[in-house]
């Protein structure tokens, strides 16, 4: 799986509709109705707004993808296809289209906003998707320093951490990783 950096846009212009494509990061669906809602008001005179959206839940994937006036399957379906095929997860793409005054058919609409996505996948920083987990540890004060030496070499960092008798933390770090710190640090948890 991989997901995007940052919010990334391109304009495309199509028998004189222009089509606007914007990728843009969203770790659940509140995120992008969020980002909806701006690209709706930013803008107002747009003809469709279609877009589609890949997000990871602990319940896995939720996806939704909406044609917004276009006909059925032209341009929801298309954008998440690209999305589908690039196995992109916490995203949201959407193809805003000004109407140029030229009809593009089924096939052409189909292909306008499949091949928008597909560019502004393209233009856009994609790395691969990394599953973080939080793990709580309880430690001894001479086994700070070892702790932090291994989260560096595992990705991972303090989240909190409270000073008390023993030193209780919350530490993060790629979810792949969690067995290495389990067998580092065994009598913690």
């Amino acid at each position: 799986m991989n997901c995007v950096e940052t919010k990334c846009a391109l304009e495309d212009s199509i028998k004189k509709s222009r089509f606007i494509g914007v990728i843009v990061p969203c770790l659940n669906e509140s995120e992008v109705s969020l980002n909806l809602k701006q690209l709706h008001n930013e803008h107002p005179s747009a003809t469709h707004i279609a877009y589609a959206y890949r997000i990871k839940t602990d319940n896995g994937l939720v996806y939704r993808f909406h044609d917004a006036g276009e006909p059925t399957g032209t341009a929801g379906k298309p954008i998440f296809q690209q999305l589908e095929g690039k196995e992109l997860v916490n995203v949201l793409i959407a193809v805003i289209r000004y109407f140029g005054g030229i009809k593009l058919g089924a096939g052409g609409l189909t292909r306008a906003y499949g091949n928008t996505a597909k560019n502004v996948i393209e233009a856009a920083a994609v790395r691969p998707y990394i599953d973080w987990i939080k793990m709580p540890l309880a430690l001894d004060y001479n086994q700070i320093q070892p702790l932090e030496y291994l989260l560096k070499k595992l990705n991972g960092q303090i989240v909190k951490q409270d000073f008390a008798e023993r030193v209780k933390l919350v530490v993060q770090l790629p979810a792949d990783q969690a067995s290495l710190l389990q067998q580092s640090f065994p009598d913690t948890y």
